[in-house]
C-alpha cells in the first residue's frame, strides 16, 4: 500500500558552465542522489531541468553591442520607441541599455500602475486619489512625477523610473496604457511585452507604425557572433553581466529527447523530461505574477502534454458518498476513479480541479522547489505525479 502521493526533490548538481556535458552530469547527479539517499527511480518519474543551465552550457549569450546591432538594422537607428517593458534589473535593464545604444533617441513607454507581470510603480488607491483614468490618461516623465511623486518598489527598494531613465542619456520616459501613444513620438517601435505581444503589435501596425518588431523578433539568428533563439529572440533572457545577457535556451526539443534516452539507459526506466523556466503563479502580497518567460516549459516529452483529468474527491464525499465513511468510502471512491472515462471537462464531477496545462503545473512546482538563489538544485525529480488515490 502506498502512503505518499506526489513528491518533488531538488537534485544537487555541480555548478554548470559553458561547454559542460549537461546530459552526462544530470544523469550522474540523479543516480548519485538515488544511491546515497535511498530512493529508487521509477517509470513515470519526471526530471525537470531549469532553462538557465541549458542556456549556460550552450553558451547562449549576447552582448549589448550585438543586441544594439540588430536593433539598429531592424528599427533604423534613429528615433525608436520601446513599449511596455517589464520593470526588472535582471530581465530588462541590460536589454534597455542595448536598445538605447542602437538608436539616436529612445522613447520608453511604461504601463501603469504596474507592468505586465505585476511590478507596481504606484497603487490603484493612488490612481483613485489623484482622479486619474489609467485607460485613457497619458503622461510625460515630469507630469507623472508631479502627480505621483516617488515610486520605490516595495520589495526591491528600486525606483525603476529613475533606474531606467539613468541607463542612457538618450532615453525619454512616457507613461500610458495605450500602445498607440508611442506613435506620437516615433513610428519605429519595439514592443517589449511578453504575453500580450501579438495584440500590441497588431494595434501598433494598424495604427501607423512603420517599423514594428517584438522582442521575440530580435536575435532570432546570430549577430556578430552572438547567441540567438530562433523561437523567442530576447524573450526569456536574463542579465549575465552589466554588458551581457543569457538568452532563453535553444534546441530544447533535442536536449529533452537526448536526456530522456540517456536516463533510460542509465536507470532502465521510462523517465519523462522537461525544461522549465518561471513558474506560472502570482504572489498574493505584492501582486507579482512570476511568469516573465514566454512559456513555463519550452520543451518536454510527449506524456507531459495536455491537462489533468481528475475527479474532485470532496465533491463525492459531500454528495454521492455522503452516507459512507472509512473503508467503504475509500473503496467507493477508488472504484469511481478507476471507472472515469474520457475527458471530464465541463463535468460536475471535476468542478474545482485545476484547468491548466500539465507542464505549467509541473514547471511551477519545479520553480518553487529549485528556487532562484543558492539552493544549488537546478534539476528537480518529481515522483508519483501520474498516480492517484486508486493507484495500488
Amino acid at each position: 500500500m502506498r502512503f505518499t502521493g506526489v513528491t518533488a526533490r531538488g537534485i544537487i548538481t555541480p555548478i554548470f558552465k559553458q561547454g559542460d556535458d549537461l546530459i552526462k552530469e544530470i544523469c550522474e547527479s540523479v543516480l548519485r542522489a538515488s544511491a546515497r539517499e535511498g530512493f529508487a527511480i521509477g517509470d513515470g518519474d519526471i526530471i525537470g531541468v531549469t532553462e538557465a543551465v541549458v542556456a549556460r552550457t550552450q553558451g547562449n549569450y549576447a552582448t549589448c553591442g550585438q543586441i544594439a546591432s540588430d536593433i539598429r538594422q531592424k528599427l533604423g537607428g534613429k528615433d525608436t520607441g520601446a513599449v511596455f517593458p517589464i520593470l526588472s534589473r535582471n530581465r530588462f535593464s541590460v536589454i534597455l541599455k542595448a536598445i538605447a545604444m542602437g538608436c539616436e533617441k529612445l522613447y520608453v513607454q511604461l504601463s501603469y500602475p504596474a507592468d505586465e507581470v505585476g511590478n507596481s510603480l504606484i497603487s490603484m488607491d493612488q490612481i483613485d486619489q489623484k482622479g486619474v483614468n489609467p485607460y485613457s490618461d497619458s503622461f510625460t516623465y515630469r507630469e507623472f512625477r508631479d502627480i505621483f511623486g516617488e515610486t520605490v518598489h516595495r520589495f526591491t527598494g528600486v525606483d525603476y523610473i529613475e533606474h531606467y531613465k539613468g541607463l542612457s542619456d538618450n532615453i525619454e520616459l512616457i507613461f500610458s496604457n495605450d500602445p498607440r501613444t508611442i506613435l506620437g513620438y516615433t513610428k519605429n517601435v519595439l514592443n517589449c511585452d511578453i504575453h500580450t505581444r501579438f495584440r500590441t503589435q497588431r494595434v501598433l501596425k494598424s495604427s501607423g507604425a512603420e517599423r514594428s518588431y517584438r522582442l521575440d523578433e530580435i536575435l532570432t539568428g546570430s549577430v556578430d557572433g552572438s547567441g540567438n533563439n530562433p523561437r523567442y529572440g530576447l524573450l526569456g533572457s536574463n542579465k549575465a553581466t552589466e554588458d551581457k545577457i543569457k538568452l532563453f535556451p535553444k534546441d530544447t526539443d533535442i536536449f529533452v529527447s537526448k536526456l530522456c534516452a540517456a536516463l533510460r539507459e542509465a536507470t532502465g526506466k521510462s523517465v519523462e523530461v522537461m525544461v522549465y523556466g518561471d513558474g506560472g503563479f502570482k504572489d498574493p502580497v505584492g501582486g507579482i505574477w512570476e511568469l516573465a518567460d514566454p512559456v513555463v516549459s519550452p520543451s518536454h516529452t510527449d506524456r507531459l502534454k495536455g491537462t489533468p483529468n481528475e475527479l474532485k474527491m470532496k465533491y463525492f464525499a459531500d454528495n454521492e458518498f455522503a452516507e459512507l465513511s472509512g473503508d467503504a468510502l475509500d473503496a467507493a471512491m477508488k472504484k469511481r476513479i478507476r471507472e472515469k472515462d474520457g475527458s471530464l471537462v465541463g463535468d460536475m464531477q471535476a468542478q474545482g480541479t485545476t484547468p491548466r496545462q500539465i507542464t505549467d503545473l509541473l514547471g511551477s512546482l519545479c520553480d518553487l522547489v529549485s528556487g532562484s538563489g543558492d539552493r544549488g538544485t537546478p534539476v528537480v525529480l518529481i515522483q508519483g505525479y501520474f498516480t492517484n488515490f486508486a493507484t495500488e
